[in-house]
């Protein structure tokens, strides 16, 4: 039974593949996604967590829209997703930013995070 599932999931994952850009949490993303009367619709803000369970992959994304902090949940493999883009790498040292949900203004910002190679 574990198997079939296994199996199920990893045809689904392939029959969705995406390209989606390597992102962390901390990282202000913009999001393109269809809402469901077919309406393309951009979300824009900082992602604030990251979880890998395969077909059941998401990821949250905060921002602050006149004065309320808006959580959005994406899952990676929906076909409602369209594109996901990197604005800016930010550094954190946390895998979970919830605490970010409390706080406006200046006092949520993050460090920009330079990668050098």
């Amino acid at each position: 039974m574990v198997n079939l599932l296994e199996e199920f999931n990893k045809q689904q994952m392939n029959a969705l593949e995406k390209k989606m850009p390597e992102f962390r949490p901390g990282d202000n993303l913009k999001i393109t996604f269809q809402v469901s009367d077919g309406r393309v619709q951009i979300f824009e803000g900082i992602c604030i967590s990251k979880k890998n369970r395969g077909l059941h992959s998401s990821f949250a994304v905060r921002k602050v829209s006149h004065g309320e902090s808006i959580v959005s949940q994406f899952f990676v493999y929906s076909p409602a997703l369209v594109s996901v883009e990197v604005v800016r790498k930010g550094k954190v040292r946390r895998a979970k930013l919830y605490y970010l949900c409390r706080l406006f203004g200046k006092a949520a910002r993050i460090k920009e995070r330079r990668d050098f190679k």
